[in-house]
């Protein structure tokens, strides 16, 4: 089995804790989206009805960094932290930034200063949608994004010959806790790293928050690093993530 090490620190701070480069950083960055998290959400409500009135929930944002997250800042960790390209091809690192739809075109436009000068839109198709209280809407949103980006060559890519759609399923995680509120799902998290990584390679998430991305690849064998800056996700993630079994996953 692999490893995983989660840092109660900002990713910025990285130098201090000597971990090694990656081939694949994963990450899901806050949102930038404050007080309008849980918008259309039936949780900005008692019980999920609007007759009951606003939840403790309304007008909150996800967690205290949800209004000032510098993508700037972010890439310029990120373009320090992936290996170099190596002169073989196959072999190139990646990134995968979980994103808010409109967050996608800043990275996609900031990238390239960083030497990211590549990328791919991925989808995540979701069989619901939290868009049910928004009345005046016909069409709700039950999609998640990321974008992939790399530097010039093709990364490194395990799929047995096969193609892999930028649109995706995404899988419900009935088993792993839920500890936080955009947590995303352990096997979700398993295919993506092991398409982009081989046993043994490194896997960093800067915005670690509930743990998974590094459970995850625990599972599958990689070393991981990760940082959180709250105390008290860090903390669960611990305690309630990282301290699950890590019997093989599903890939």
């Amino acid at each position: 089995m692999g490893e995983a090490t989660l840092y109660n620190d900002h990713f910025q701070n990285y130098k201090s804790y000597q971990i090694p480069k990656a081939q694949l950083i994963i990450a899901d960055i806050p949102y930038n989206i404050g007080e309008d998290a849980y918008g259309s959400n039936p949780m900005w409500y008692e019980g999920g009805d609007n007759k009951n009135g606003e939840s403790k929930l309304a007008g909150k944002q996800f967690f205290n960094t949800d209004n000032d997250f510098r993508v700037s800042e972010f890439l310029h960790f990120c373009t320090k932290m992936l290996i170099k390209e190596p002169k073989e091809p196959g072999k190139a690192p990646c990134m995968i930034v979980f994103c808010e739809f409109e967050q996608q075109f800043e990275l996609i436009q900031k990238a390239p200063k960083y030497g990211l000068n590549r990328y791919i839109n991925l989808v995540f198709r979701k069989n619901y949608s939290a868009q049910v209280l928004k009345s005046n809407m016909c069409v709700v949103g039950n999609c998640e994004y990321a974008v992939l980006l790399y530097r010039d060559k093709l990364p490194k890519f395990n799929n047995d010959g096969r193609m892999v759609m930028n649109c995706m399923d995404w899988v419900r995680d009935s088993t792993t806790p839920k500890i936080h509120p955009t947590q995303k799902p352990v096997p979700l998290l398993e295919r993506l790293i092991t398409i982009f990584t081989d046993k043994g390679d490194v896997v960093i998430d800067p915005c670690a928050g509930s743990g998974t991305t590094l459970y995850a690849a625990k599972k599958q064998g990689r070393r991981a690093y990760g940082f959180e800056i709250d105390k008290s996700f860090y903390q669960a993630a611990n305690d309630k993530i990282l301290s699950l079994p890590t019997q093989r996953g599903l890939f």
